[in-house]
């Protein structure tokens, strides 16, 4: 079992290169977790896994034990007695439910929060009780979360970690943005709030470029620094109401869509929820209606393009008309073959 290192910090050697180190402290506990979950760890093992030398090992091993903490060696260090950490009061189903969740959080892309993911859950398991330990040993593992996410960043931590220390901090930040339609451009932003959404973290911040909310891809940041200028927050944006209306992400006019769908992508839209205020009205065995009220239909046209001639948009006549632009060019893209 992989058990994660604590809170770290960054430290630079001679050559400068950048190394994780963690505190003495945390590195006594994290030994400890080590020694409750595996029973074989030497010095050495130990060193790597706290990225700290040998000697500095033997030295935690004689702090530990100055602190009445029974360690002794047999095939690698062991604990004595677990008696002084007290258990958690997890049943079986608790922990696999907990570790469901630890394993599958979409947090663990954001490179700040994997190793605290890690380090949870390193916690978690040197603390189970005796009969949830021993279940565990015999169990399968019978569930599986895979969320599927399109993040793809070289440095992560950093980037995140400003931005969310910007959001708690009410501070501005000055960013290398690459957009879909623009390119490369430099903003200066108030962030709000990140959030996951889809397949990817965005953040959602008045940009002073546009003078407007938008939502931002966090792994389309391609550098990001904290201006020190504080602002203040406009209290009716928040999470939990700001894409209430838009299909995914993105916001705009409000649009009543309707659309029939016919042979499999009607099964499709009969048997799934895919927007809180739509309507599925069922026409006959092989054709349903489906009605919608969206902000922007950016989204949900690329949603309908992808059923074909399956699909036949009835409204708003806009977004009709765009689909027979698309249809034309798509028939003078492939007339030939």
């Amino acid at each position: 079992m992989t058990v994660p290192r604590p809170r770290c910090y960054i430290v630079l050697g001679a050559t400068g290169k950048r190394t994780m180190g963690m505190t003495k402290y945390d590195r006594l506990l994290y030994i400890l977790n080590l020694l409750r979950s595996r029973r074989t760890l030497n010095a050495a093992r130990l060193a790597e896994e706290c990225g700290v030398t040998e000697r500095s090992i033997y030295r935690d091993i004689i702090s530990l034990s100055e602190a009445n903490i029974p360690i002794y060696y047999d095939n690698g260090y062991k604990l004595a007695s677990d008696n002084f950490l007290p258990a958690f009061n997890f049943n079986f189903e608790e922990y696999t439910c907990l570790k469901l969740a630890l394993e599958s959080s979409p947090l663990t892309e954001t490179g700040k929060y994997a190793e605290v993911l890690k380090q949870v859950r390193a916690k978690v398991d040197s603390g189970l009780s005796d009969i949830t330990r021993e279940k565990k040993k015999t169990a399968r593992s019978v569930a599986r979360i895979d969320i599927d996410t399109t993040q793809a960043h070289s440095n992560p931590e950093r980037i995140y970690g400003i931005i969310e220390d910007a959001v708690n901090n009410q501070t501005c930040v000055a960013m290398d943005y690459e957009t879909i339609e623009h390119g490369m451009t430099h903003r200066v932003v108030e962030p709000y709030f990140i959030v996951f959404r889809g397949r990817a973290f965005y953040f959602v911040a008045r940009c002073r470029l546009r003078e407007d909310l938008r939502t931002f891809r966090v792994d389309r940041v391609r550098d990001v620094q904290t201006t020190g200028e504080y602002f203040a927050r406009a209290k009716d944006v928040n999470a939990e109401s700001y894409f209430d209306g838009s299909w995914r992400l993105y916001g705009g006019d409000s649009f009543d869509v309707e659309v029939l769908f016919s042979g499999k992508a009607a099964r499709v839209v009969a048997n799934g929820v895919h927007h809180p205020r739509e309507e599925i009205e069922t026409v006959n065995e092989h054709t349903v209606r489906y009605r919608v009220t969206v902000n922007g239909y950016e989204e949900i046209l690329r949603w309908i393009l992808g059923f074909g001639d399956e699909a036949e948009v009835l409204a708003p006549l806009e977004m009709r008309r765009e689909l027979a632009e698309v249809a034309r060019r798509l028939l003078g893209m492939y007339a030939s073959t």
